[in-house]
């Protein structure tokens, strides 16, 4: 409930006083202004709590919204395909909520240990034709925006999300394309550090017909003009990258409008 004081009258200033105050106000005002201005270049003030505000939204998002919020049954990616044909996805399982140990390659698991792993929710979709079939991911952490944008840097440095051996298991699903989808059917995939939540945000494609893939590759080699492997032949790589930024994307969507259910 809102209170209003009552306001005395003043007396009437002399000019010399008028002046005075009014050049203490614009004094005050500079110096206001210049507090102000500078926290904003230094990433200071507002910035901070509203930055806090976004993860604290996003940290209570993998138990307070619908499956189908994060998680679509169907996605659509247009333009998503080699040559920049359209792609449709189907989900065909999702997996219970889960810890960290034994849901993320043990490597993996260490790799993001700085931020904190708290929960991993994972869903296997298959294309319109089930000849591939892709597990996406998404690793809500504990970290706070520096410890994120740290970890970013890392994998951008450090190039981590080329490296074979943090590529993210599978989750097969029994009963459908997706139940031979293990460890040797890797073909391609992507890990995203996001700087603007809490998440990262993984995805790892292979064949649906269990196939054993030898080299698999990241995203970035998979989808490279002229790459002549079988994952990127196949469209592997577009496949991991056009699921992982519609996840990613809807994740985003959901954290802006604080889709936060008590």
């Amino acid at each position: 409930m809102e209170t209003t004081t009552r306001l005395r009258p003043v007396p009437a200033r002399r000019p010399v006083r008028t002046a005075a105050a009014i050049t203490c106000v614009v004094l005050g005002l500079g110096l206001i202004g210049g507090a102000v201005t500078g926290s904003w270049l230094t990433g200071n003030s507002a910035a901070e709590p509203a930055a806090q505000d976004t993860y604290t939204t996003a940290r209570a998002l993998w138990h307070s919204v619908p499956v189908d919020t994060l998680f679509p049954s169907e996605l659509t990616g247009d333009g998503a395909g080699p040559g920049g044909a359209d792609r449709e996805w189907t989900r065909i399982g999702v997996a219970p909520d889960s810890g960290c140990a034994g849901t993320l390659d043990p490597l993996l698991l260490g790799t993001l240990r700085p931020v904190g792993c708290a929960r991993v929710l994972r869903a296997t979709y298959a294309d319109a034709t089930s000849t591939s079939v892709t597990t996406v991911g998404l690793v809500f952490t504990d970290a706070e925006p520096a410890g994120m944008d740290a970890l970013s840097t890392r994998f951008r440095t450090e190039r981590l999300t080329e490296r074979t051996d943090l590529m993210p298991l599978t989750f097969p699903v029994e009963g459908t394309v997706a139940a031979g989808f293990g460890p040797a059917q890797r073909a391609s995939w992507t890990v995203s550090v996001l700087t603007e939540a809490p998440v990262v945000v993984y995805a790892v494609s292979g064949f649906a017909d269990g196939r054993t893939v030898t080299t698999p590759q990241p995203v970035d080699k998979a989808m490279a003009k002229g790459a002549t492997s079988a994952p990127a032949q196949a469209g592997l790589g577009h496949e991991a990258k056009g699921i992982a930024d519609r996840i990613e994307r809807g994740l985003r969507t959901a954290v802006s409008a604080g889709t936060v259910v008590p």
